[in-house]
């Protein structure tokens, strides 16, 4: 078995550091410093949850989506802030300047490292959930969306005023708005219609001295960084100004599975080399995945799952695949046709019915640890061959799905947002492992055979640097210590995120705009030391 670096291992206590926070006497200045700060038309001390609170253990883990950092050796905040209006947010940027404590933002809390509500030093957390308000305008196709918002609700408010009308971003409905849009968002129209990223007009965002900007006064550059570039390194985004885009009235969807004995690798090694040129109404995601034999169910085996949303009818469908993917045999019986807001439930696996379900914002929660990868040639039938033993040599929980790109994707510049990772990938990878075990051992195990996974896989993915997406926010990739040496360690994982010229820029940005670099977590942009200003 592959040794794991042990930097690995201190990330993990970085992050689950045992130390508890008790009221303080920082604590009640901080307190009072937000009640004299704050509007006094929209009172902010009932907003305000500290560990005395009854409601703070309830309120901390309401948006904690991932149980890794829901444990009681989890450093907890001093406090947070259920922010109802602006004011909250600038009384708190002001509060946390003058006091010097870290200020954590976080929407939906689907940040797969916790770093919206997990810290190594004293901190708060200003929770956004409050700030959800969706204006949908089918007359200019277009909807103003606040932060808190989700995934879900935005769909739903669409397709409450039109059947032919969506927006291109995740499939996972819980997701909130502001780390989703702000990290550049995907979902399976990308290859119609681009990131989430590429169909956003404006935004308003309160900087870090108070002020709300929109994208006129905050300016193209500012602009540009927010769109891609994680919202939390420049200020706290309030909400985006989106594009509707449009969808057919019926979409065809399907599931279909093989096993290794039913010419799974074949059709893998075939989908490789097809998928990124298909036509460009037609996502077809590619899953892998350890699963028991259906002969010996002693024994495990793959499965090769396509998972499909085609912007159109079967039929047209059925022809496409006919001629393009005839190895597959889909038949007119797997093709299941229905409305474009029913395919979002259906892709998460969802009753197609009540659409109401959408509104949830309570998803299934576990243990769990994501990576990423950008397939740029296609793996030969040994590499495939390489990977699927080691999968069950392992018997690994991890998922890997494949997201093809081409298409649209392939006609945006590189440069046209942070997110570089245009044309030249057939596929972006996620490594997807959950687990319902508690305590370190057994996240330390899963966690193990995850980066295992990861480390075998790297001959078969970008190189130098070997790419990543900074929506599956990973950790293994490098860290910043609350800003000391953040340049040079905010390289490491910035230029896999975001390739060296967009980083440079984003770094540029971020130096001009908070040069004391206020906003920040353990992943953020860093700022140019000072002989470099």
């Amino acid at each position: 078995m592959m040794k794991i670096p042990l930097f690995s291992s201190s990330l993990i206590i970085f992050l689950v550091l045992a130390i508890s926070i008790s009221p303080s006497h920082e604590n009640q200045s901080f307190l009072q410093c937000l009640e004299t700060n704050s509007n006094p038309s929209y009172p902010i001390s009932s907003l305000v949850f500290s560990p005395n609170n009854s409601s703070f253990p309830s309120i901390l883990q309401a948006y904690i989506r991932n149980l890794r950092f829901n444990e009681s050796t989890t450093r907890k905040p001093l406090f947070i802030l259920t922010a109802q209006h602006e004011s909250h947010i600038q009384a708190s940027i002001i509060c946390a300047k003058s006091l010097g404590v870290q200020m954590k933002i976080r929407s939906g809390g689907h940040d797969y490292e916790g770093l919206s509500y997990v810290s190594n030093v004293p901190f708060f957390v200003v929770d956004m959930f409050n700030l959800r308000s969706i204006n949908v305008s089918i007359e200019d196709e277009s909807a103003w969306v606040e932060v808190g918002a989700t995934l879900g609700e935005v769909y739903y408010r669409i397709a409450e005023k039109s059947n032919v009308h969506g927006f291109p971003a995740g499939v996972c409905p819980t997701v909130g708005v502001g780390g989703h849009f702000s990290g550049a968002g995907y979902g399976n129209m990308m290859r119609k219609y681009g990131l989430t990223v590429d169909n956003i007009d404006d935004a308003k965002l309160i900087d870090v001295n108070g002020r709300i900007l929109d994208r006129k006064s905050m300016g193209e550059d500012l602009f540009w960084a927010i769109t891609g570039g994680g919202g939390v390194s420049y200020g706290v985004v309030l909400s985006y100004k989106i594009k509707l885009v449009r969808v057919p009235p019926k979409v065809t969807v399907f599931r279909v599975l093989r096993f290794y004995d039913q010419n799974a690798l074949d059709l893998a090694y075939l989908w490789q080399r097809r998928a990124n040129k298909w036509d460009n109404d037609l996502f077809m995601r590619m899953i892998i995945d350890v699963v028991n034999s259906t002969t010996h169910t002693s024994e495990k085996t793959i499965r090769v799952s396509f998972f499909t949303l085609f912007l159109g009818d079967s039929d047209k469908l059925l022809s496409l695949l006919n001629q393009s993917f005839p190895e597959l045999g889909l038949e007119r019986k797997d093709c299941i046709e229905m409305s474009w807001i029913e395919s979002v439930l259906y892709y998460t696996n969802s009753p197609i019915t009540p659409i109401d379900a959408l509104l949830s914002r309570s998803p299934p929660l576990s243990y769990l640890k994501r990576k990423s990868d950008y397939l740029q040639k296609p793996m030969s039938k040994e590499g495939l061959e390489f990977i699927f033993k080691k999968m069950i040599e392992l018997q690994t929980p991890t998922i890997l799905t494949f997201n093809p790109y081409g298409g649209r994707m392939s006609e945006i510049s590189p440069l046209a947002k942070p997110f570089p990772h245009r044309h030249g990938n057939i596929a972006k990878i996620q490594y997807a492992t959950n687990w319902n075990e508690k305590g370190v051992e057994a996240s330390n195990h899963y966690l193990n055979l995850t980066r295992v996974l990861y480390n075998y896989m790297t001959p078969f993915v970008s190189k130098s640097p070997r790419l990543a997406f900074l929506n599956y926010r990973d950790i293994d990739l490098g860290i910043t210590h609350n800003g000391k040496l953040s340049y040079f360690e905010g390289k490491v994982y910035g230029i896999k995120y975001f390739k060296k010229e967009n980083f440079n820029r984003l770094v540029k940005i971020k130096t001009k705009v908070d040069p004391q670099n206020f906003f920040r977590n353990e992943q953020s942009i860093p700022v140019y030391p000072s002989w470099r200003n």
